[in-house]
């Protein structure tokens, strides 16, 4: 890699994308799907059709994205540790196409809306405990990710110390979705998932603004 800097912002830019398309179709789905009002949200896709089709295909650039991300994480931070970096790269790649078919859960749902709201709502449980299962990877992954950050050496220690901790937040909210009915855990509720939320932005930023410290980076390279 000639030019690690240069890398790790396109990495950012990338990360960056991500989380915009995924911030719209969590947008649009908190607008459009009502947790309490079946009738509500029946009548909400129905009536807004066009805007739920777009907040699905965000979804799905979401997570195409995130496959570009996770490599560009993989090449920055393989020189640290070759077995961790894999393992990462691992846990991260495992989600995407469980998170790609669980999707189709909520596009039934909307195509069942205008004339079986029972089944609708099957759907959407489908859904929300199909990205309970999801989440097990999203958070696993944060882990290996913030230990290579820590050992590097190029990138912040803190960083690597939030992500670690961070990876619990989704496991939490695993565990609650299914073990407690109706009381898992969303972003402002948990301790856990704001420190994963916050970690997993500032590690875009960092990537994305400051990119890595090169003399260190060739450093740990040139072992």
């Amino acid at each position: 890699m000639k030019s690690p800097s240069k890398a790790a912002r396109i990495t950012g830019l990338i990360g960056i994308i991500v989380l915009i398309s995924g911030s719209l179709t969590h947008s649009i789905n908190s607008k459009l799907i009502s947790k309490d009002d079946a009738l509500l949200t029946a009548q909400n896709l129905i009536d807004s059709g066009s805007l739920f089709r777009v907040g699905f295909v965000s979804s799905l650039i979401m997570e195409t994205v995130f496959i570009f991300y996770a490599f560009g994480l993989y090449r920055l931070l393989k020189s640290v540790s070759k077995k961790d970096a894999m393992l990462m790269l691992l846990l991260a790649l495992v989600p995407v196409p469980l998170f790609m078919l669980n999707q189709l859960n909520q596009f039934a749902a909307y195509l069942l809306a205008p004339d079986n709201v029972d089944q609708m709502l099957l759907f959407l449980e489908l859904h929300k405990y199909g990205g309970l299962i999801v989440s097990i990877f999203f958070g696993l992954w944060l882990f290996p990710l913030g230990f290579l950050v820590y050992k590097s050496g190029y990138l912040p220690k803190f960083l690597g110390i939030f992500l670690m901790i961070g990876c619990f937040g989704y496991l939490i909210h695993f565990f609650q979705g299914f073990l407690m009915e109706n009381e898992e855990s969303s972003l402002w509720t948990s301790p856990f998932l704001i420190i994963t939320h916050i970690s997993e932005l500032l590690l875009m930023c960092w990537l994305l603004i400051k990119g890595v410290n090169t003399n260190k980076w060739m450093i740990v390279n040139s072992k």
